[in-house]
């Protein structure tokens, strides 16, 4: 109440009014600031005030540092309107008041930049703003000001207030165009979601005059944070050509492309963009040295198994997406990067790079298979080369396994499997069938080797676009005489490959009678003699039934009579093992009874010609029976009753010499 009537006085000198004001705060606190500011106001309308004792009374409210509570976002709200009041602003005007205008702004930044490190980013945004209103709008004083307006951007960032934020730092760039005005209007971009923004914002930073690539690796950490993956790829990226020109750089280079790396694995989609970053780690390798590369030491080990282990995830996730092209690539890479560490670790390594040397191989043949297209004479070269390294590996491997030693073997059965099926494929391109041969017995009498692989190879070798029946046949009865000889034999492997071996058979013999090819027949048959019911295929046993029978049609229509009625028998012995033939088998059995009658007549000239009516309508009647059999085929059946009754009566005939003519009309 004193203090404030003494404002009446005009004849009381600043200094007295100055120490009085700060006299009370000191008594009263920040309870007493709003009447410190108060008085000193109304000093400034009753007597000469000057910029000094602003500053003094300024100091005073704000205090000696230190921020936080209340109180003390209280003294800076009264502080940020005592120094926005007009007539304290004029103050300071003009080149007299320079040395107090600059004492004023330090004492508004550093109470602002207290509050920013206290996370009070409202307050230290408002103090920074009234610490501009004490620097002159001058080029010397520009730099001032643009830092000023980045230090409001860095406030507004703060209270995710993005655009009060562009457009201070609109203002910085403005004044001071640098790298980190260029870096804050990265965040702002990366904040809003604007990544193609903040990838053209990347290119912008490394061409300002004050850049370091230092930046780079800040940028892509920001968006990582900001989970904006393609914009950190962008920037690392930015960042691996200043190792090309053989700069030194504070990271290492090896570091930078795990980074990246890490990066686009952590989103499907990005698997070409990853084997074109572990691609380049492999070339920069080998052009700078690995030791250079990867580093010495440990820290050199653990670099190179990282490569060497993602190449491989990376070849077996492409490879279970049948994405076979790009497994094969991350395959090959695979073996080059375990190839480094062949000397450190010279058995665990050097299977890895037998693995993955076959497993390029089989993913290049799958990609062939895959698009339907012929590798080219220079890709079957180049697997030819890699299978004959692998194969070395596979004989000269320590611990390992040769293919016909007794020794336990480190490397798995199904990798000299892969192996051989490669070795096999690649050698049908060169139509090499002498080295296939070879190869499928030495691998036939392995250790390694049984049923599975054997039934793999056969039906391969069976079919394609470069069969090889020789190796099919081969493969197949070993296989079947392993399966056979089983306590507990699969039949439904066994039924598919007596079924293989007979169309191989057909194939290379025609459909001429071949005591081969019945052989076949009759081993399938004491094959099936004793099994439980559906215990072989019963839809395989039917098929060998009917297909025996059919053999009959081509002998009987030459007049074979005794090589049709060996295969119509052996059709009907087959049919006799199948239980849902047994309509089938009774149509089969009155068929052969009926040609035994027919034909216990002298052989004269007109045999022949009966025969061929005759076999003609039993073909017809048995056609049917096997329809009545088929409920789909009721429509079809009515039709073939319809004509064989007709047929019926229109030759209800003497068997006299038109007979034969007119059953070809």
């Amino acid at each position: 109440m004193q203090l404030g009537s003494k404002v009446v006085n005009k004849g009381i000198p600043e200094g007295v009014w100055v120490s009085a004001v700060e006299a009370y705060f000191q008594a009263a606190g920040t309870a007493g600031a709003e009447t410190a500011k108060g008085v000193f106001l109304g000093l400034l309308g009753r007597c000469h005030i000057s910029a000094s004792a602003a500053v003094r009374v300024a100091h005073k409210v704000v205090g000696d540092g230190g921020s936080g509570g209340e109180g003390a976002r209280v003294r800076a709200k009264v502080v940020a309107e005592l120094v926005s009041d007009e007539r304290v602003v004029a103050l300071f005007s003009g080149e007299a008041a320079g040395k107090q205008r600059v004492a004023m702004h330090a004492l508004l930044w550093n109470c602002a930049a207290d509050h920013f490190r206290s996370k009070d980013y409202e307050t230290s945004a408002e103090i920074f703003e009234k610490s501009m209103l004490y620097v002159p709008y001058d080029s010397e004083n520009s730099i001032l000001r643009a830092k000023g307006f980045r230090v409001l951007c860095l406030c507004h960032l703060g209270l995710s207030q993005l655009d009060q934020a562009q457009e201070y730092i609109n203002e910085a760039e403005k004044l001071e165009p640098n790298i980190t005005a260029a870096f804050l209007k990265l965040k702002i971009y990366l904040q809003k979601n604007d990544k193609n923004s903040s990838i053209n914002q990347i290119q912008a930073m490394t061409t300002c005059l004050d850049f370091s690539p230092d930046f780079l690796s800040l940028a892509a950490h920001e968006a990582v944070a900001c989970r904006a993956l393609t914009v950190a790829v962008a920037a690392l990226s930015s960042l691996l050509n200043f190792y090309a020109n053989g700069k030194s750089m504070p990271t290492p280079e090896v570091v930078v492309l795990r980074t990246l790396i890490t990066i686009l694995t952590q989103e499907p989609g990005n698997e070409l963009e990853v084997f074109k970053f572990v691609k380049w780690a492999y070339n920069r390798a080998s052009e700078v040295g690995s030791d250079c590369f990867f580093g010495k030491g440990e820290v050199g080990r653990r670099e190179r198994n990282w490569f060497a282990v993602t190449s491989w995830n990376l070849g077996t996730k492409t490879g279970k997406e049948r994405n076979f092209e790009l497994c094969s690539h991350f395959m090959k890479l695979a073996s080059k990067f375990y190839g480094f560490l062949v000397d450190l670790e010279v058995e665990e390594n050097s299977i890895m790079v037998c693995k993955s040397l076959i497993l390029t191989v089989s993913a290049t043949i799958a990609s062939e298979n895959q698009k339907n297209a012929a590798l080219s004479d220079s890709e079957v070269k180049q697997a030819i080369e890699l299978l004959d390294r692998a194969g070395k590996i596979l004989k000269t491997n320590s611990t390992g396994t040769r293919l016909n030693d007794d020794q336990a073997s480190n490397i798995e059965p199904d990798l000299f499997f892969i192996y051989t099926f490669c070795a096999y494929e690649i050698q049908g391109r060169l139509n090499d069938l002498g080295s296939q041969l070879v190869l499928v017995k030495g691998f036939a009498s392995s250790k390694v080797c049984n049923p599975r692989y054997l039934l793999q190879i056969g039906l391969r070798a069976s079919q394609g676009p470069w069969p090889n029946y020789e190796i099919a046949t081969f493969a197949l009865n070993e296989c079947l005489s392993a399966l056979l000889s089983s306590p507990s034999p699969d039949y439904q492997n066994v039924a598919l490959i007596v079924r293989k071996l007979i169309v191989i058979a057909s194939i290379r013999k025609g459909e001429t009678d071949d005591e081969a090819l019945h052989a076949m027949y009759k081993q399938a048959y004491r094959v099936m003699v004793g099994l439980k019911d559906g215990e072989y295929p019963i839809e395989e046993g039917k098929w060998l039934a009917t297909t025996a029978w059919n053999r009959a049609a081509l002998p009987m229509r030459l007049g074979q009579i005794d090589v049709g009625k060996k295969w119509m028998n052996t059709g009907l012995e087959l049919a006799k093992q199948v239980p849902s033939m047994e309509t089938c088998r009774l149509s089969m059995e009155d068929f052969v009874g009926g040609l035994g009658k027919e034909f216990c007549v002298q052989n004269d000239g007109d045999n022949r010609s009966q025969l061929t009516v005759y076999v003609g309508k039993k073909w017809m009647n048995t056609g049917l029976e096997l329809a009545k059999q088929v409920p789909s085929m009721e429509t079809c059946r009515l039709s073939m009753e319809d004509f064989v009754g007709g047929l019926g009566k229109e030759f209800c005939v003497q068997n006299d010499g038109d007979n034969r003519s007119q059953l070809t009309v």
